[in-house]
């Protein structure tokens, strides 16, 4: 009888862990999407930088796929990205023919992934600054070859311009940019480093507090 008891408390047990491991994964899938939904939210109040190219916008919805990334996993982090471009072409369109969204995508995994891979291995803070730095870097010269040899070339045919029209457009902000290597150096390469280092610095600033907050809810 006693032995019948412990069998049945072991599968009462186990199917209430199986039920609250099932309620947190549905939470968890709940908020990658909400992420994706306000990182798509905070791309619509992007805005040029001064004396960067004036095709560039500033927006901080990496914030929500590095955060989502530290907290759920690299899968996760992919995940909230598709879900922000999708909403971003449900709510705007594209004006590139996917081209602009290709791009999106590109530059969003390259920042996110380093960070998440150096964080991962080790989850301290000091090794989340430092992933956020490297990723930084490493998106910010990803996105001079993808502006370079995807999106400027594929604007040019678009609406018949040339690359001089292209360099004459970035001369008219920043005399410094005069042909498509000052382009690349002087706006390209530190519109993006300052773009994602301050991404990084507010998902500092931010992460645990937001954390604690998200990771609480998930788990009542």
């Amino acid at each position: 009888m006693n032995q019948l008891n412990e069998t049945t408390n072991v599968t009462g047990k186990r199917a209430v862990r199986s039920g609250a491991d099932s309620r947190m994964k549905v939470r968890t899938i709940a908020f990658v999407g909400l992420m994706g939904a306000v990182s798509a939210v905070l791309m619509l109040f992007r805005f040029p930088i001064p004396f960067m190219p004036p095709f560039m916008s500033f927006d901080l919805s990496g914030l929500m796929e590095m955060m989502g990334g530290f907290m759920f996993g690299p899968f996760a982090a992919v995940c909230i990205i598709i879900v922000k471009i999708m909403l971003q072409l449900v709510i705007q369109g594209s004006f590139s023919l996917g081209t602009g969204e290709i791009q999106n995508f590109i530059l969003s995994s390259c920042y996110v992934l380093p960070a998440l891979f150096v964080y991962h291995r080790n989850k301290t803070k000091k090794t989340a600054a430092a992933g956020m730095a490297v990723s930084t870097v490493f998106v910010s010269v990803v996105a001079v070859f993808t502006n370079l040899y995807l999106i400027i070339p594929f604007y040019v045919k678009l609406f018949g311009m040339t690359m001089d029209d292209i360099i004459g457009m970035c001369t008219a902000v920043n005399p410094a940019m005069k042909n498509v290597m000052t382009m690349a150096l002087f706006g390209i390469l530190p519109f993006n480093l300052i773009k994602y280092g301050v991404t990084s610095i507010v998902t500092f600033i931010v992460y645990k507090r937001l954390s604690k907050l998200i990771r609480g809810i998930i788990s009542r």
